[in-house]
């Protein structure tokens, strides 16, 4: 109880002069006026992004294959509000099949190591196994 006691005041010091010391640097706001003319380019520029993705023979075939008819997408696109035509267009990249497997190879990962902690697997050295 003696050595929690001496370790708590130093240690209780320490934290407190980091929290201060975070709390102390605040980083500079930098604001500007954004004109009309700039969201009305950016929403723009997202819609003639998505429209030529659609224009594409392959998205053309899928969609034919799905029973969608290009027209209506057309017309569905034409519909957005400039924000969730933007949205749409940030993520145009990772809809694509194969756009973006970084999320699929972590999740691959964690099923492994669950496998691997509940003993149904010996692939990873650094898991605690709770094995009977």
């Amino acid at each position: 109880m003696q050595i929690l006691r001496h370790l708590i005041r130093p240690v209780s010091g320490l934290v407190s002069i980091a929290v201060l010391s975070l709390s102390l640097y605040m980083p500079a706001a930098q604001a500007a006026m954004v004109s009309t003319d700039t969201i009305l380019a950016d929403s723009s520029t997202a819609r003639t992004r998505l429209q030529t993705t659609l224009l594409r023979a392959d998205v053309q075939q899928g969609l034919l294959e799905k029973g969608v008819n290009p027209l209506d997408v057309q017309a569905r696109v034409n519909a957005l509000s400039d924000e969730e035509a933007m949205q749409l267009a940030a993520q145009l990249d990772e809809l694509p099949a194969g756009g973006d497997g970084l999320g699929t190879l972590v999740f691959l990962f964690l099923v492994l190591v669950v496998l691997d902690i509940a003993c149904l697997t010996n692939i990873f050295p650094f898991t605690v196994k709770h094995c009977r």
